[in-house]
Formats: C-alpha cells, structure tokens, sequence
C-alpha cells in the first residue's frame, strides 16, 4: 500500500503544483516534470496513475481563462492525430516491464532539455511557414503516445503550433484544449491496464488542492514571471531527474 506519509508529500505536493503552474501559465511542455519525480519514488505505473486525474483537475481548473481563446484548426488536427497515438501506448504497456518506462520517461526528459537548448542557441530552426495539416496528425501522433507513456505530449505538439506564428495567448489556450482531451482519450486504457488503483486514487484525493493551487497560480503567472527563468529551472529538474531515472532502468 503506498504510504501517504510526510515523505510522500514532501515530494508529490511540490512536484503537482509545479505541474500545474507549467500548464495553466506556460504551455504544458514542462507539466510531465512531475511524473518524472514520482518516478523516482514510486513505480512509474503508480507515478502515471496519480498524475493523469490530477492533470485533468488542472484541465478543468484552467479552461475557463482560456476559453475560446485557442486556434481550432491546429486544436483539431492535434486532438485527432493523438488517438493513434495513444492506442500505440497503451499497446507497448501492456507488454512493457517497469524498467523500459523509466527509461522511457528518463530519455523523454532529457531530451526535452536538449530539444530546449537546441532551439535556444539556434541549433533547432522553426519551420520557416506554417507546417500542413498532415503535419498536425503527426505530431499529435507522438504528442498522444508520449502523452500516454510519460505525460509528456507538449514537445511534439510545440513543434506544430510554433510553425503557426501564434499569440503567446492562442498558444497557451491551444494546449490546455488539445491536452484536455487527450487526457480524456487516456483515461480508458489506463483503467483497462490497471493503471488505476486504490492507491492512486488515494493519492489523487490528497493531492487535488495542490492540483487546484498550481493551476490558478499559473494563470496569474502567465502575466508576471518571465518564461526564461521559469524554463530554466525546469530544464534543471528534468536533467536530474532523468538521469536518476535512466540509471534505475540500467542497473
């Protein structure tokens, strides 16, 4: 039985804020850094079962600024592409042992860092034009099975929307609407893997007010705190993290 203790909290209740704050302020893509901690305390399976309903309680907290604010074409394309994608997750955890999802959780970090700093030091160009449509299924493709496996779809999906010379606003309000749907296309093949349990469920009932406080702590910060400093403590989160997590998985 996982033990809801103060150790427990000292850990998980930072980590669903911080979740929070990157999802309702900053675009999603750093939001899985928090599935990427559990995983270093708990079975990655537990890790991505507390997290899913806590991240559609952040969902739910956060459509309201955001509403109607999204672009809809590029919303739809993504949401669509991700239900392949998805089922293309659910198929590997069903064969997978724990170690492959700590490697896989572990790799997907660091190269969201390196992915960032590509794109920082001009090493990884934008696309010069908007990408196509196809392109759009694409990407929500891999963002759907990233999203299933790690919690972690806003790489590829920033890679689309980037491509769209969007407002910061439009951006953000894409994200919350295409990620709030994936996490609904999850929530049946996690409860048919067991992904869900007592346990998690548990977890998720303490953790819901820390859910709520990221989320609206991120709407406001969206305004006031300079995405820099908050990616770059980011960066160095996800970098520890998933070092530790790809040497559990190898040795």
């Amino acid at each position: 039985m996982l033990a809801l203790d103060w150790g427990f909290f000292a850990i998980a209740a930072p980590a669903v804020v911080f979740a929070g704050i990157s999802k309702s302020g900053f675009g999603s893509g750093a939001a899985f850094a928090a599935s990427s901690i559990l995983a270093l305390v708990l079975e990655p399976g537990q890790a991505l079962g507390i997290m899913l309903p806590l991240l559609m309680v952040m969902d739910v907290t956060s459509l309201r600024p955001w509403w109607g604010k999204w672009h809809g074409p590029s919303a739809l394309f993504l949401a669509l592409g991700a239900i392949p994608g998805v089922a293309l997750g659910a198929a590997l955890y069903s064969v997978a042992d724990a170690d492959l999802f700590r490697l896989l959780i572990g790799g997907i970090s660091i190269g969201f860092v390196a992915w960032q700093a590509g794109r920082g030091m001009g090493w990884i160009k934008g696309a010069g034009r908007a990408l196509p449509d196809w392109a759009g299924g694409l990407a929500g493709m891999v963002a759907g099975f990233t999203s299933f496996v790690s919690h972690a779809g806003g790489p590829p999906a920033a890679v689309y929307l980037l491509s769209k010379q969007l407002t910061k606003g439009q951006y953000q309000a894409t994200t919350v609407i295409v990620f709030w749907m994936v996490n609904i296309f999850k929530v049946v093949p996690y409860a048919f893997l067991g992904i869900f349990t007592w346990d998690t469920l548990r977890a998720d009932l303490a953790l819901a007010p820390f859910a709520v406080l990221g989320a609206l702590l991120g709407v406001r910060l969206h305004h006031l705190v300079p995405e820099r400093q908050f990616f770059l403590l980011t960066y160095v989160l996800l970098t520890c993290t998933g070092a530790k997590l790809i040497w559990d998985a190898l040795t």
